[in-house]
This record gives C-alpha cells, structure tokens and sequence, in this order.
C-alpha cells in the first residue's frame, strides 16, 4: 500500500496557533465539582460521526479475527445515516478505555495512534473500536504539555480534544449507520458551538454538497466530556451518496493549480486522494480541467469562463459555494492563499471529480474559524475579486502573516467573473436563507438542544465557555453577519 506524502502544515500551524492557545488557556481541567444542580442531556445514548479520512500509514494495525455475523450485529449494521444526523438529535457517544489504553491516549494525542476500546450508542455497546484523538498539528497547540507549542509533543491538557472512531477495529467489514469512521469535532475555537453546524447547513440549502452536521454529547470511561460537532465523513460513501457518479477520484486539500498558476502535477494530485488510492488512479479529469481554463483564456474572459465552467462544473453549485464561503467569512478556507511557507496553499477543502460527467466539484471543510469578523491569523486581505500586489505574497493582519490574492489563481479569476450568476445567487441566499428570522430559529431551537450541555461543562471544566460566553458569541452572529447595525437601521 502506497504511504502518502506528508504535505508541510507550517502554513496550518501558522494560522490556528494563536487561536487555539488562547482556547485553551488555562487548559487543565478542574477537580470535579458537584454537577447535581446540572441539567440532565436532553437526549442520550446516540452517536457521531465527521468526514475526514484516515492515513493510509496508519501506526496501528487492527488484530485478526473472523468476520461478525450480520444478524450478531445491532441497529448500528444496517440503519439509515438519517438517524446519526437527525436534526431533532442530540446523540451521546459513551467511550471506554483500559486503563492503559487511557494513558497511551492522553500521554501522547499528538500522535494520533488509535488503541483499542468499546462504544455505547443507542443502548447497544460495539466492544471492539479504535479510538484515537485527530486533527491537524494545530488541533493540538496549546493542548499538550511540551516546551514549544508550535512543535506539539506531550500530555493532553485540554478537557477536551477531537476524536475519531474506528469502527471496522477488527477487521470485519462493520459499519455503522453507513459510515466505517465517527469524528467528533472538539469545537475548542468556536464558543459559540454554531459554526459548523450552521455553516454546512447553510453551504446544503444552498445546493453546495456539504457534510451533515449536529452535536453531540461525548462521555469517556463514564464522565462527561463536553459537546462535540458530529460531522459526517468526507469519503468514498460521502461522495456515492451525493453525486450522480459517486465512483470518482475525491482530493483533500489539493487545489488545481499549485502556487505559480500551473496546473497541479499528476504525483501531487494523487498523493492527495481520499478514494481509488489503490486502482492506479489518474488525476487527468482535474488536470484537464485545469489546462482547458488556461487554454480558453478563461482568467479573463468571461465567455470562455462560463463556457467552460459551465461544461466543466456545476455553475449554480459553484458560484452557491462562493457566495456561501463569503457570507460566513471561511476565511480560513480556500480563499486565503497562505504564504507562510512558499508556495502559497489553500486550505479546508475537498475536491471531487464526477468520472461520467467529467465535472470538478469543491466541497467545504473545517469551519470552526468562520463568522469571525476580523481575526489577525485568517483574515482575508481582499473583496471578493479583488487583487493587490501584482498577485505577489503580501504581509496582512496584525502578525504580518504572507498571504496571496486569490483571485490571482487562474480558477478562482474565471471564477468570479461569473459576476451576474453571484449577484442572483447572493440575492436569493440573503433574502431566502441567510436570514434574521430564519437563522434565529434555527439557533434557537440547536441552542435549546445543547445548553444543558453548556451548563454541565462550564459547571465541571476550567477551559469550557461560561453560559454567558456561549450566548454572547451566538449574538456576535447575528450582528456580525446575519443583521449587522447598517442593515438594522434600513
């Protein structure tokens, strides 16, 4: 089995490092304190599952055994992923660890190497899954105990650290609900717990394929943990279920063109796949994609960009996308072109070719950074569109960190030259969906479902948000970006 190359995260490290150690400042957990006066979880006993794929140079292979028989196995085998993303949900993931399994986990998470435990979900127990704690290198700064937090190394020291399951552990060809893995997302850079699940929300309303969301309660060795995004994995069934074709080839962080605007390579391309790694793949649908924008002039020509978006994509999905990304300002997606190290890379998405229709979707990732309205780590210099700096790398922000207009790659310049398509699309999005009324409710009835949740962890752990944070950060979003004062006023 190929082992994939390990692309560089300094630009990744960059970015979340200032925000994920103010996050978990003061990260110890407290001795625990008297939760009777807790509310009790609206709803327990149920599951999570998120959408990033494993490693093919896993460290820890599963041990033999014989397949399970289907009719040995729970709901789990053959129920509807409805259920797990259930709107009216709030699922509980019970985990149990050895002692040792325990200690190996939290005295190196950095390390990502699954052990061996049991899951209790919905009144039924799966006795043998890996469990392991994931992310990037900057889902653990400010979590660990070593010297230097840009180079994670140590013990666990945040209450709380995203976690993903492994559900086939055994070898046995086990699913649950449909899916062979749960992540569930920690949410430590977003107090309000809204960003995800909003945002994939608004991302699907809008015609943008994008993975189900909702939250969950996560309880490990029988003590509560805290609230975790549920977010459906990013995969070979992800794309079956949402695409004509589902058969072909899905990219994770891998744009089209690399830095300098030339069409990705072939190696770097499929070093970054999620699906078809052992087929002998071949990148060339994305790559032909890539070569016909340049070949038409698509970068500055508007005809020849909705010409060959137009046969190449799914023009109302993409410019949805567009309009989507900048009214949450995912300004840690693939919009900011970091610059920290040479080339500049975006971030925080997938990419999925269709092989019958021969288009190239984007699928968004990873929006715990969103609806901020200014953060001096991931703010995006320009409007949508606009260049400065002669398309060179420019110092922005209050940490001067490099960054490149996106418009400048050859994509996103024929993208947004599909200006008349953005402007209906936008109008319909903020009229339709992205609206006060609309998006009140839809918090209000989420925040209802997870506050006793909020007042168990601020009540039992030093680095959760206090009540009074979790509500506050909820109204940032609306008068940041649903109902800003200028909007208000007319």
């Amino acid at each position: 089995m190929r082992v994939r190359r390990q692309q560089s995260r300094m630009a990744w490290l960059a970015v979340v490092a200032g925000m994920a150690l103010a996050a978990c400042a003061g990260s110890s957990t407290s001795d625990p304190v008297d939760t009777s006066a807790a509310v009790t979880p609206l709803v327990s006993d149920a599951v999570a599952i998120d959408g990033e794929q494993d490693d093919v140079s896993e460290s820890v292979v599963p041990v033999e055994s014989s397949s399970i028989e289907a009719e040995a196995l729970g709901r789990y085998a053959t129920g509807d992923s409805s259920f797990l993303f259930d709107d009216d949900l709030v699922h509980t993931f019970d985990i149990n660890l050895s002692d040792a399994a325990l200690a190996e986990l939290e005295g190196d998470p950095v390390a990502e190497e699954y052990v061996e435990g049991s899951l209790t979900f919905d009144g039924e127990t799966l006795e043998r899954v890996g469990v392991r704690y994931k992310g990037s290198i900057g889902a653990f700064l400010g979590c660990t105990a070593g010297p230097n937090p840009y180079e994670p190394s140590g013990a666990k020291t945040c209450t709380k650290l995203s976690l993903k399951i492994k559900i086939n552990w055994d070898g046995a060809d086990a699913e649950f609900y449909g899916q062979r893995r749960v992540q569930l997302h920690s949410l430590n850079l977003d107090q309000s717990l809204m960003h995800d699940r909003l945002g994939y929300w608004m991302f699907r309303e809008a015609g943008v394929p994008a993975p189900r969301a909702t939250h969950a309660r996560v309880n490990l060795n029988g003590d509560f943990v805290g609230v975790f995004a549920l977010i459906e994995q990013i995969d070979g069934r992800f794309t079956r279920d949402r695409f004509d074709d589902g058969t072909g080839n899905l990219y994770k962080e891998m744009w089209p063109f690399d830095g300098n605007g030339a069409v990705r390579s072939e190696d770097e391309l499929i070093d970054s796949l999620r699906t078809n790694e052992d087929d002998d793949p071949s990148a060339e649908i994305i790559r032909s994609f890539a070569q016909e924008l340049l070949d038409a002039g698509a970068p500055t020509d508007p005809e020849a960009a909705r010409r060959v978006l137009g046969e190449r994509t799914d023009v109302e999905a993409l410019v949805a996308y567009a309009v989507v990304d900048r009214a949450i300002r995912h300004d840690d997606g693939p919009f900011h072109w970091y610059c920290v190290e040479r080339p500049c890379e975006p971030h925080n998405f997938f990419m999925y070719e269709d092989p019958t229709s021969r288009k190239v979707h984007i699928i968004p990732w990873d929006l715990d950074n969103s609806m901020q309205l200014s953060n001096a780590i991931t703010d995006v210099a320009d409007g949508w569109g606009e260049t400065q700096n002669n398309c060179d790398p420019f110092s922005f922000g209050a940490l001067g960190l490099p960054q490149r207009s996106a418009a400048c790659d050859p994509f996103v310049a024929a993208w947004v030259l599909l200006d008349t398509e953005y402007e209906r699309v936008e109008a319909a999005f903020r009229s339709e969906l992205f609206t006060p009324e609309n998006v009140r409710n839809l918090i209000d009835k989420w925040s209802a479902q997870i506050e006793p949740l909020v007042v168990e962890a601020a009540n039992t752990f030093d680095d959760a948000p206090s009540v009074e944070e979790w509500r506050r950060s909820i109204e940032q979003i609306f008068i940041n970006f649903v109902d800003p004062p200028q909007q208000q006023e007319t």
